[in-house]
This record gives structure tokens, sequence and C-alpha cells, in this order.
């Protein structure tokens, strides 16, 4: 498989950790030095998860070798629905009026757009699919409440597309090496630890802790594994891409990883957590810097409790 372009949206308003004194108590200095966050994206009242997405694929659009109307499978992945009935996928193939196409969306936390990178591999082994547009997008916002302490600061808006192929179609595509899942939900306290019931007070992490033992620990597990799997090590790779739930996460996979800080991209600083939409957005923003024969390791964590990884090669 080949990601042939991808691209990402980002709402213009930004809220500054300041903000959260007056709503919910906390300093900025304290929400950084435990999340890694100095600010993040909102959508505005005009946006959503499915507006969000639309703009995500029209950025993709430009760099992308055939048309989107040749697009033949649309995956979106998302747990903050504008709708749950008219997906994001659904929305993003009425607004690009794409026929004859399967439509698919997936809810797997914050691991949902290496599922449905997987998803799509098994279309493409399967003969039913050729080529792949995959939309994972973050209304965080949405559902959260800013005054909620305990995780009201942590949630930040945004979205990716990516447009995969079967078959190389430019020098410029990335080939995706390999992509693995796997379901938790038999591990910890996955029920209680972080949630979303859309009529019962939105998206909460009453139990931090259970979902950053369980991040830290799986997000090593899962790239390790998929190098080990592929007969590579972590020398070989040059960029690590971690789900941004948590810096403190995300610098202790690097050094479990034996990483040095110059591999591991970050943008949890200016963009929150993102959700699903964190690794594809932040591989679109590292994209040029990738050079021939380099190597992205991808590894995701998600609340429910969910794993994946990628590998990825120029």
């Amino acid at each position: 498989m080949y990601i042939n372009s991808i691209g990402y949206y980002l709402p213009e308003l930004i809220v500054q950790n300041s903000y959260f004194r007056k709503v919910n108590g906390l300093t900025a200095e304290w929400i950084f030095s435990r999340t890694g966050i100095t600010e993040r994206r909102k959508a505005d009242p005009e946006e959503n998860t499915n507006t969000m997405a639309i703009e995500a694929v029209k950025q993709a659009l430009p760099e992308n070798p055939y048309s989107i109307q040749d697009v033949d499978l649309i995956i979106g992945s998302t747990y903050s629905p504008y709708d749950t009935v008219i997906t994001v996928a659904h929305a993003v193939q009425h607004k690009f009026n794409i026929s004859g196409v399967k439509v698919v969306s997936v809810s797997a936390a914050c691991s949902s757009f290496i599922n449905s990178v997987e998803i799509v591999e098994g279309y493409f082994a399967s003969n039913k699919a050729e080529s792949a547009l995959i939309i994972a997008s973050a209304h965080n916002t949405a559902y959260g409440n800013d005054s909620d302490e305990r995780s009201g600061h942590l949630w930040g808006d945004g979205a990716a597309a990516m447009f995969i192929s079967k078959k190389r179609l430019s020098e410029n595509d990335l080939k995706i090496l390999d992509v693995t899942t796997e379901g938790l939900g038999n591990i910890g306290n996955p029920h209680e630890s972080v949630f979303l019931h859309p009529s019962n007070g939105g998206i909460k992490m009453p139990n931090g802790r259970d979902v950053f033992i369980n991040a830290n620990k799986f997000m090593a597990k899962g790239l390790e594994d998929i190098l080990m799997k592929n007969s590579m090590s972590i020398n070989d790779v040059n960029y690590v891409i971690p789900h941004q739930a948590n810096a403190r996460i995300i610098e202790n996979v690097r050094i479990q990883l034996k990483i040095g800080k110059e591999k591991m991209i970050v943008n949890i600083d200016k963009l929150g957590n993102t959700g699903s939409a964190s690794t594809p957005i932040a591989l679109a923003q590292i994209k040029k810097k990738i050079k021939h024969k380099d190597v992205v390791g991808i590894t995701v964590f998600g609340g429910g409790y969910s794993s994946g990884a990628m590998l990825i090669e120029k």
C-alpha cells in the first residue's frame, strides 16, 4: 500500500492555557508541567467533525495523483461525530459527489486512524478496492467540559485526510511497510478511565493514571513488536510519531525505545490532544522532511482500550 497524499486542517481559534484559570482554576504552568500543552485549537460554532474533515480532504487533493472520483473506498475515523447516522465518511462522499464507492466509519478512540489503515489493507487484499480515502477528524471541544479540572484542558480539534493506493503511483508516494492493531478492552479499567457519554457529561478522564500506565506500556510495545516482525530495529527508524495524548507519555515512550529527542515528533504543545487525528496531522506536518529510504514509525493508544502501529518508508 502507498500513501499518495495527505492533508490536514486546524481551526483558526487558539485557546491558551491561561484561559483555564478562569474556568477551572488551573494555572498555565500547572497544565504545561503535567501535559506539555501550551495551547490548542478550537472549532468555531459553524464548524464540526464533518466540515473539518472536508477541509482536510481539500488540503490533500492538490498533490494527489488521481481524481477523487477514482476513490472506491472511504473510511471515516472519529469518536466525536457530528452525526452518528450521516457519518463523517458519508459527509465527505456527499460533498465531493463520489459514486460507486464503499463507505465505512470506525470508532476505536485514539487508535481509530490506524484501525482504518488496517481495514484498507483488508479491502485491498480481497480485491474489493484499489484507491482509498481515510479521514480522521476530532471535534473534542464539542463534547468537552472546560470546567473539568481533570481533563477539560486536554482537548483540541483538528482533522487529517489521507489517500492510499494499492500500487505505487508516484515517486512521492510513501510505502506502508506494515500496519497492525490490537483491541485491549480486556485489560485495566477501560470503562471508567476515559469515556464519552454524549448525553451525560461528555468526554471525561476520571482515571487518567490507568490510561497513563497502559499507554506507556503499549505504545512502546506496539512499535517494538512491528519492528521485530519486519526484522528491523529502532535504529532503522528515522522518525517516531506517537499519539499526542500527553508529553510525559511521549517522553516515557521515547526513553523506553532508547531514541533521541530529535526522532520523536511532538505537536501536542500547540494542538492539545486531537484524538485519532493526531498522528496523521503530525505525519502531514513532517512529510516534506522525509527523505528517500527514511522510515517512520507510528504508534498509538486509545481509550477503551486499543493500540496500533504502522511503519512507513519513503
